[in-house]
């Protein structure tokens, strides 16, 4: 007889980095909750590499913050070193990265997890879902404990399974040799849900005491003080450095004489792997024209030697790893601590859910993270955040939350899992946003704590200080547009200081701000205001007027854009009926069934002339007649 757990609103399963910002938006929400893990010791665990933000990933990040996550505030905490890359390009590319100690990250976390009201943690580990009627009603763990719930969000990570290989050693485990879960898994494939093979991997441990440093380039923090969260105030001011080093002729060689010894080319790995992060060997074979590779030596935290070799991600045999870190430099002494690894995983095909990530077959059940096909810990944050607030509007009756390509990153990354699905592990670029311009590292408060306070994530004292930072960047902006600077002595010594061309007439000093010479303090020093301005107002006042055109342009094509997704379509619309529409096309709209003109347009296999056809039946009111007739 079944042990009954208990009832509550939402259940998470799993407490990776999906699971726990699922968890904690459902409860903060007023949802009471029970988050279940395999084991209490590896809540927000990083088996990968040790850091949070980068290149989209970073913008991410911030984009949970606005909203009410928790990512940034536990980074700010727990980092040992901030850098601000790309600061030579333009805004739209600049993105916060940070080394985080891997231990204090997940102590904080599960910390931050036990003092959260409606939240409870609990050990076990889930292998069946109770489903009456295509509505989820709860879970059942492996000891035979059933737990109820009107919402349920599965964020099982690299966990479903999960087969460890290294060299021609294959066995079932989740990452570092944790419990795989197996028979969920097989669960979810009787309920209907179409799953894919993917893979992933990490590169060797090696002990920090026995590399010579002396040999790598060092790669320091930020001076400036960094934070990824809006909320931030205390600095961590004592950074930890990262070491370069470099693969060369003679580790290409010995990689390329063991690659019969590699289970990528024996046939032993059967997942697919991410393009952007490959192995080492699977470097060496398709980049065979480069004489070297880049490799970071990142310390895992403050309170360990343990290094990661960032770039030498394998799953050669342990002996082959242990000599192919002796032939770069600086590691030719080096002792490895842990070998790196291939795992492979199951993931669901992500065009089984609704933009909302709660699932097509099944009502009330959201997935989340690196079981929807993605890689990264900040993609699976991103979606665990969203599937936990749609959980808890669903539980609550209320209408979905979901973010438009052009309101965040994480609306571009749920859009192309839901609309085109992945054949491989996804990684945002920045390359996948069309609006990336609008999507900034430095405007995420802006574009979207208005939707973290509306559903009760960010409290009125935050929202009250967004607001006066809002108020602040326009009546500074309207000032300058509003105020002449006359040519003078002064005027033209900030010119020339500059290095812009000297003035001839009067200026209204937001023409001025838009040369590329000056910057905003350059013309605050002619156009001072009452007082001044806070350094985020600031560089929004000087950013948002330098480059208003382009900016202006982008936000054209977001309102027509909107047209597009303000025409809804049914969601169980019979598209096989609609006649001249392609039969690829017709299909492929049946499988992701698109909410909107728009998003049918981004369905991989349909074209302009497919849209062309739906759009006269929606005008004709034809579509109305043949979901009736469905």
């Amino acid at each position: 007889m079944n042990y009954h757990g208990g009832e509550f609103d939402v259940i998470v399963i799993g407490a990776g980095h999906a699971g726990v910002e699922a968890g904690l938006a459902a409860a903060r929400m007023g949802a009471d909750t029970l988050m279940l893990t395999l084991n209490l010791d590896a809540v927000a665990y990083m088996p990968c590499n040790p850091s949070v933000g980068g290149p989209a990933k970073g913008i991410v990040v911030r984009e949970l913050d606005a909203l009410g996550g928790e990512m940034a505030r536990n980074i700010d905490k727990t980092h040992i070193q901030m850098r601000m890359l790309n600061t030579g390009k333009g805004p739209a590319v600049r993105a916060l990265r940070a080394q985080a100690d891997k231990f204090a990250y997940q102590h904080e976390m599960k910390q931050t997890i036990e003092d959260t009201e409606n939240l409870l943690l609990r050990q076990g580990m889930v292998e069946k879902l109770i489903v009456e009627e295509d509505q989820i009603r709860g879970v059942i763990t492996q000891t035979g404990a059933e737990y109820h719930a009107k919402a349920v969000v599965v964020t099982t990570g690299t966990y479903l399974r999960g087969k460890v290989i290294l060299g021609d050693l294959a066995y079932e485990s989740g990452p570092n040799n944790m419990q795989p879960s197996i028979n969920l898994s097989y669960h979810l494939q009787e309920l209907g849900f179409e799953m894919v093979r993917f893979k992933t991997g990490t590169p060797p441990r090696v002990n920090g005491q026995t590399i010579d440093y002396d040999q790598t380039e060092i790669q320091p923090g930020d001076d400036v003080p960094r934070a990824f969260s809006y909320e931030t105030t205390k600095y961590i001011t004592d950074q930890l450095p990262c070491w370069l080093t470099y693969t060369n002729a003679e580790t290409h060689e010995l990689i390329n004489n063991n690659l019969s010894r590699s289970p990528m080319y024996s046939g032993m790995i059967e997942g697919t792997g991410p393009r952007y992060c490959p192995s080492i060997e699977d470097k060496i074979v398709r980049f065979n024209d480069k004489p070297r590779h880049q490799i970071f030596l990142e310390p895992e935290g403050r309170h360990t030697k343990e290094v990661y070799v960032q770039g030498l991600s394998t799953s050669l045999p342990e002996d082959v790893q242990h000599n192919i870190l002796k032939t770069v430099p600086g590691l030719q002494n080096v002792r490895m601590m842990r070998p790196g690894y291939a795992i492979e995983y199951d993931a669901i095909v992500p065009t089984q859910l609704w933009p909302s990530l709660e699932t097509k077959k099944i009502n009330g059940l959201f997935t989340a993270g690196q079981i929807n096909g993605t890689s990264g810990y900040e993609e699976a944050a991103g979606q665990g955040l969203m599937a936990g607030i749609n959980a808890a509007l669903k539980v609550q009756g209320k209408e979905p939350l979901i973010l438009d390509r052009s309101d965040a990153y994480i609306g571009v990354l749920i859009d192309d899992l839901v609309t085109k699905g992945t054949n491989e592990p996804y990684r945002l670029l920045t390359s996948r946003a069309e609006y990336r311009l609008l999507l900034r590292h430095d405007n995420a408060d802006l574009r979207l704590t208005e939707i973290g306070h509306e559903i009760g994530l960010i409290s009125k004292d935050r929202y009250a200080r967004f607001l006066q930072k809002r108020e602040a960047i326009a009546t500074e902006i309207s000032r300058l547009e509003k105020t002449m600077i006359k040519v003078s002595d002064e005027a033209q010594q900030v010119m020339e200081k500059a290095g812009a061309a000297l003035l001839k007439e009067a200026y209204h000093a937001d023409v001025l701000l838009k040369r590329p010479e000056l910057t905003y303090k350059d013309v605050a020093q002619l156009a001072p205001p009452e007082k001044p301005l806070d350094e985020d107002v600031a560089e929004q006042v000087e950013i948002q007027t330098k480059y208003k055109g382009y900016i202006s342009k982008q936000l054209e094509q977001v309102a027509k854009l909107k047209k597009m997704e303000n025409k809804k379509l049914p969601e169980d619309l019979d598209y096989m009926a609609i006649k001249g529409i392609a039969m690829e096309a017709r299909q492929k709209l049946a499988e992701v069934r698109p909410l909107s003109m728009a998003q049918a347009s981004r369905v991989s296999g349909v074209n302009p002339a497919d849209i062309s056809v739906l759009l006269v039946y929606m005008e004709q009111g034809k579509l109305q007649k043949v979901d009736q007739e469905a």
